[in-house]
Parts: C-alpha cells; structure tokens; sequence
C-alpha cells in the first residue's frame, strides 16, 4: 500500500496498491466515522485480493 505509486515501482514492488492521500494513507479527515471505515475496509480488502493474485511484474491494483 503506497501513497506515492512511482516510488514502489522504483524500488521494485511486485504488488502495489495505492492509497489516499501521502498525509492520509489510509483515511480521509473529511469522512464521517462510517464513511472512514468503509474507506479503510475498501483498501485492505483489496490487499488482501493483491496477496492472492499471481503476478509475474509490478502490478498496481
């Protein structure tokens, strides 16, 4: 999970998956509690997808 996509893929990344915002990683101020929560569920559901995917290169999901 990155903020700054191109600096995981500089570094050699297989699975990349971006995030928020760099102050913010995985949440927005802005967002009431319910809205934060589903934010965050959004973002580690789709790592744990990233973790059962094959991949054969840098894949940004």
């Amino acid at each position: 999970m990155a903020s700054i996509v191109p600096i995981s893929q500089s570094v050699g990344a297989n699975r990349i998956i971006p995030t928020v915002a760099i102050p913010h990683p995985l949440g927005n101020p802005t967002l009431d509690e319910k809205g934060e929560k589903a934010l965050r569920r959004k973002l580690v559901e789709k790592a744990l997808d990233a973790l059962h995917t094959d991949v054969k290169e840098q894949t940004v999901f």
